[in-house]
Parts: C-alpha cells; sequence; structure tokens
C-alpha cells in the first residue's frame, strides 16, 4: 500500500489535524527553567504514589509499539489480569477502556513503572510512553537535558502519543474510550494531546504548563481535570484560572483543583516533594474521572 495512504489512514483513525503547537521553543525553555527550579533539590526516589500496590492482578511487560522516523518506540504496558481467588470481585471484561501515561520529568524509570499498573489495576489497558527514547535521570541536570530535546522536538512527542493511541486501540483491542495521564512534564503533554488528539476521550494533567492560547484550547473536546498546588513557583494559580477561565468561555468541560500547602510535583510517582494530603485528594477524584469520563473493566472499584 502507498505510505501517503497509510499515513492518511491512520491520522483519520486518531482524528488529528496536524498543526504546529503554539509553544514556541523558546516559551518550552522558559517553562523548563522554571520546572527545573522546583526541583533543584529533588531525586527520582519512589514516593507514596509508587508504593501503593495495584488493587486488582495485573499483568505488565515492556512493549515496543510503533515506529517514527529514525527509531521504533518503547514503553510499558499493564492491563487487568485475571482475577485471583485471594480478590474478591468479577472478572475483568474481554476489552478494557485504553490510557496513555506520560511520565514526570525524570523518565520512564521504575516508579512510574509502578504508577502504570497501579492505573490498569483500575480497569484500563494502561500503556506508559517514552518520550526520552530509553534515557532516565537521576539527577536534575540530567533530567533537565531529557526534558528539554523533548519540548523542543514536540513534533515527535506527538507522534510517539498518536502512536500509542494506535497501538491500544489497533493491537490491544482497548475501547471503546481512550484517556490520557501525566504528572509535571507530562501533565503539559497531556493537555497537548488531548488538544492535538480530537479522539481522545479524557484528559488528566497534574500541574503540566497551562495553555494560553485561545485557539488552541477550542480545539479541546475532551473533558478536562487539572491538579496544582499553591505553592508551585512555576505555575501560578493565576495562569491555571486564566486557562480555566477561558474553557468554560468556550464551552469546555473543565475540573481545576489547587491545593494550599503543596507545590510542583505534590503528587509525582518520583521525588521528594510529596504531600499525602493533597495526592491522596487528587488520586480520589482522578479515579472518578476516569471512571465516569472511561468507564472500566469489571474489576473491583478500589
Amino acid at each position: 500500500m502507498n505510505s501517503t495512504i497509510v499515513v492518511a489512514a491512520a491520522l483519520a483513525l486518531v482524528g488529528t489535524v496536524v498543526v504546529a503547537t503554539a509553544r514556541t521553543d523558546s516559551t518550552a525553555l522558559s517553562d523548563l527553567d522554571k520546572m527545573a527550579a522546583e526541583h533543584e533539590h529533588d531525586s527520582p526516589v519512589a514516593s507514596s504514589a509508587a508504593a501503593a500496590a495495584p488493587v486488582w492482578p495485573i499483568a505488565a511487560a515492556e512493549v515496543t509499539f510503533g515506529l517514527i522516523p529514525g527509531h521504533s518506540v518503547r514503553g510499558y504496558l499493564a492491563q487487568p489480569g485475571p482475577p485471583s481467588p485471594s480478590v474478591p470481585g468479577t472478572a475483568p471484561a474481554p476489552s478494557a477502556p485504553g490510557l496513555i501515561v506520560i511520565h514526570e520529568w525524570w523518565g520512564l524509570n521504575e516508579n512510574m513503572k509502578a504508577m502504570t499498573r497501579r492505573l490498569a489495576a483500575l480497569g484500563y489497558n494502561a500503556l506508559a510512553v517514552d518520550l526520552y527514547n530509553g534515557k532516565v535521570a537521576d539527577n536534575p541536570d540530567a533530567a533537565k537535558k531529557l526534558a528539554g530535546q523533548a519540548m523542543t522536538d514536540r513534533d515527535n512527542g506527538m507522534a510517539v502519543l498518536r502512536e500509542a493511541y494506535l497501538y491500544l486501540r489497533r493491537q490491544v483491542g482497548a475501547g471503546p474510550k481512550m484517556g490520557v495521564i501525566g504528572w509535571c512534564f507530562g501533565g503539559g503533554w497531556s493537555l497537548a494531546a488531548a488538544i492535538e488528539m480530537p479522539k481522545i476521550d479524557a484528559a488528566v494533567m497534574y500541574y503540566g504548563q497551562p495553555e494560553e492560547d485561545r485557539e488552541r484550547l477550542a480545539r479541546l473536546h475532551a473533558p478536562l481535570l487539572g491538579f496544582f498546588g499553591a505553592d508551585d513557583n512555576s505555575i501560578p494559580p493565576a495562569a491555571v484560572h486564566a486557562m480555566e477561565s477561558t474553557l468554560k468561555q468556550l464551552g469546555k468541560s473543565v475540573e481545576v483543583h489547587i491545593y494550599d500547602g503543596a507545590g510542583h510535583a505534590f503528587a509525582n510517582p518520583s521525588g521528594t516533594a510529596y504531600r499525602a494530603a493533597a495526592a491522596d485528594d487528587a488520586w480520589g477524584r482522578t479515579v472518578t474521572f476516569l471512571f465516569d469520563k472511561l468507564g472500566r473493566a469489571g474489576v473491583r472499584t478500589p
């Protein structure tokens, strides 16, 4: 088959209109500097979010889920497993909704994989993408370098996210609905994916940079749930409220929560900024939102 036809068919399935993103390279790097300042004394230690055990048996493995110019793309797929006699509840449905999981600025490390398993146990085919092409950071300087490379090549990042959507839909058989979720660095990508991919049915962003461009926000079709810290110096609450106000003016479904006493990365799977009260409340709201907007396989409610 002609390669042009193949690409067109793929884009039609994703429902994507390929356009330049509004955030310029200079803006992205400015955002990166602010995020780096928040992580200056941080390290990728496992937080309580990563330590929590899945509430249902799951199966998980590293997968190669697509090809983009120059390299294959790999990720981590976690799926609801068979019911266990020791865990009361019903068996998962043959097909579960899909969920694209986008890592924090440390990369797709073991803590993000643990969070992906936790999401799968809720009843989702959860695919954690790798926007760092196999690399993870163990210190703030390395994380800033990797995040900067990804943020200045947004076309590559969006291509990875489109491949993730197609893989979940075609190879895994996920559906009928599809969501996206991301933390920190991944929070901004979660919002961007929902804007660029109209067939996304729900988006969750944990303290990603708010979008300022009204025309881009007008293209958001998925309900959006956002979590932010009042003490986050990289994302002022005023910027969050401005985005929320614009979305409401546009008639979009948006729910935003800003937590007093919490800073950037307060719910990250990795890092020392974890704040249990805010993170637990955000997780509960995330679960409810995903259940409401995407449904779930027939597993026990946590």
